[in-house]
């Protein structure tokens, strides 16, 4: 479990790093984040159709499908149901003033998950948990970009901003912890995570690309799906 929540600990980190890139108007920071959307994208499909379901349907046994699908529906309630304004990438509008909070309301069970997932990817074997910490960490960027312009799109201090990113990662810390403590987690959160990590990809980091002109973002999503194969078989190579 310290390999886990060193990995989840790093991923945390990526709040912040995206938060900071919003406070900062680090225009560069933020072009460079914008592009982890698609290729993230990719790369978490992949994890989660090539990796995580199988996995899932092997730890879950029968309750696997409907777990996957509990997962999924969730964060859809959370983030687009129950929050009235939400979209991963930077906020430039003026919006709601309970859109911040309600936002990082959704997030957290989110964020939570993205921790079940790297503590229990770890739990089966390394190499797996570290895939999952890499698809999880490409979006842990934009997601602290997508909760601190939301806070400072409604007139929340720079602090609060990376404060609310901050209390992203710790969500995911706590997943990291929780999982080694429930029996539930242990044997089925790998496929609550499934769920949730479809949801991301798919319906959350898919859409913000999509309807962009020109091959860049379409040329990102493959080339982060080509590079899960690379890392796995990388990964592989060396027998982590």
């Amino acid at each position: 479990m310290s390999n886990a929540l060193a990995y989840a600990l790093v991923a945390a980190l990526g709040n912040v790093a995206g938060a900071l890139a919003v406070t900062r108007r680090a225009a560069r920071g933020l072009a460079v984040i914008e592009h982890f959307v698609a290729f993230g994208a990719g790369f978490m499909v992949a994890v989660a159709l090539v990796e995580l379901l199988p996995e899932a349907f092997t730890r879950s046994a029968s309750a696997a499908p409907a777990l996957v699908l509990a997962g999924y529906l969730a964060v859809h309630l959370t983030q687009h149901t129950l929050t009235p304004h939400f979209h991963f990438g930077e906020e430039t509008h003026a919006v709601n003033p309970a859109a911040g909070p309600s936002a990082l309301v959704g997030l957290l069970l989110h964020t939570f998950f993205d921790g079940v997932a790297i503590a229990s990817a770890f739990l089966v074997r390394p190499a797996l948990g570290m895939m999952v910490f890499l698809a999880i960490f490409l979006h842990k960027l934009p997601e602290g970009v997508t909760i601190s312009s939301l806070y400072m799109a409604v007139g929340r201090t720079a602090g609060q901003a990376v404060g609310a990113a901050g209390l992203l990662g710790l969500a995911t810390l706590l997943g990291v912890l929780l999982t080694d403590h429930l029996g539930f987690l242990v044997r089925h959160g790998l496929a609550i995570a499934a769920g949730v990590t479809i949801y991301v990809a798919a319906s959350n980091l898919v859409p913000e690309f999509q309807g962009k002109r020109g091959w860049a973002s379409p040329l990102a999503f493959v080339s982060g799906a080509a590079a899960f194969f690379l890392a796995r078989a990388l990964l592989e190579a060396v027998r982590v």
